[in-house]
């Protein structure tokens, strides 16, 4: 008897990582056994040593789990593993309870566990338990292959797709209907593509292997940004400074965002133009901006460089109206637009970007202007850019 429950005690020392105290009886018999690295085998479970024998074992850890620290316990698959513990567990009769703090798991867990695997004679076997649950994966993914799995719905498609119904209708009028069985486009164009090809010729796109679309927005806006003219494309004389009529644009915002003021600024004299406004929308940039380039003659507005912001997105019309070429600097390329982002920078000391926006007038913003354009530069031998602007030289004054 003295061996038997010797074998048993070494068997059980593999199953815990903790220290554990088993009681034959009521005696005081008992052994202490620390593990480090548990390893178990599937023939535990069909050995049945203990049957017959009045052995009962009682698990009590150092330093028990609360019940809180049990059922906040992180879900977790059962492992190949932990079954062969549980297995080794319920033969040697260690309470439901005990066995949820030593595996670490849910005593709900534990509970469902033992009944999927449970026999005939309600004894747990690993391999049952293991197949069961693979069985239930297997239908947790059936929602991937509905159409396989539902006769009747793929019936349905192949005979709207044959009357030359598009996926996305035939998904939309199966839906409409069946509430609980729900069916996506998408997965019609996989069905026919990879399952029944001789259903392609019936699609109106047959093109190539169907892919689902992520990103449309994006692709919209790099086909939009192939048709802008970038500013490799310039003449070379703008560049140089050496004419009148070339400008650059830009909008700067304030602490609100909504409000924002778009700015104008000409290369050669650094001219400044500022409007407000009210919403920073394509459609309110370019009134803005049509409005204030017909005031100008047209031999003094011959190119505009804008950066790739949204606010510019309606620049075609932009050129038409002005009769202007409007080009785009390339992306995160601020410095290709030194001259406004200077002037924006000038701005600033009358607006920072604290400011509130929805407060300023455009008398604000005109009064700013005025003193920017009256301020002599060192680059224009301290001329004023109005004064370059306008071709005329005055003496220098002390205002």
């Amino acid at each position: 008897m003295s061996c038997g429950i010797g074998e048993i005690l070494f068997s059980l020392s593999f199953l815990f990582s903790q220290r554990l105290k088993y009681y034959y009886n009521d005696s005081i018999l008992y052994a202490q056994c620390q593990c480090f690295v548990p390893t178990f085998y599937s023939e535990l479970q069909h050995q049945d040593k203990l049957k017959g024998q009045p052995l009962s074992v009682k698990i009590v850890s150092e330093e028990p789990l609360t019940i809180n620290q049990i059922t906040d316990m992180p879900y977790k698959h059962f492992t190949a593993d932990k079954r062969n513990e549980l297995a080794a567990l319920l033969r040697a009769r260690v309470r439901k309870k005990d066995i949820a703090e030593q595996l670490n798991r849910n005593r709900t867990t534990i509970w469902r566990e033992r009944k999927r695997g449970a026999g005939l004679n309600g004894r747990y076997y690993v391999r049952k338990s293991k197949r069961l649950a693979r069985k239930k994966r297997i239908m947790a993914n059936a929602r991937f292959r509905k159409i396989e799995n539902d006769q009747f719905l793929r019936k349905h498609i192949i005979k709207k797709l044959k009357k030359y119904w598009s996926p996305e209708q035939i998904a939309g009028r199966w839906n409409k209907f069946h509430k609980r069985k729900h069916i996506n486009k998408d997965t019609i164009y996989k069905y026919a593509y990879e399952k029944r090809k001789d259903l392609i010729k019936y699609l109106r796109c047959q093109k190539g292997k169907y892919r689902r679309r992520y990103g449309t927005r994006i692709r919209e806006k790099q086909r939009e940004a192939l048709k802008k003219r970038r500013i490799d494309a310039k003449p070379a004389i703008v560049d140089k400074k050496m004419r009148i009529g070339d400008w650059e644009g830009d909008t700067i915002v304030g602490k609100d965002r909504k409000p924002a003021i778009l700015t104008h600024v000409e290369r050669k004299s650094g001219l400044v133009l500022a409007d407000k406004l009210e919403r920073g929308t394509a459609e309110m940039a370019k009134q803005k901006t049509i409005k204030r380039f017909k005031r100008i003659s047209r031999d003094k507005r011959h190119t505009i460089t804008y950066d790739n912001g949204t606010v510019f997105s309606e620049y075609e019309m932009t050129e038409k109206a002005i009769k202007t070429t409007i080009y785009f600097c390339n992306a995160y390329h601020s410095w290709e637009r030194g001259t406004n982002e200077n002037a924006n920078g000038l701005l600033r000391q009358f607006f920072p970007k604290k400011s509130l926006f929805a407060i300023i007038t455009q008398r604000d913003i005109q009064k700013a202007v005025r003193l920017l354009n009256n301020r002599p530069r060192k680059r224009l031998n301290y001329s004023t850019p109005y004064e370059v602007f306008n071709q005329k030289e005055k003496r220098c004054t002390l205002e």
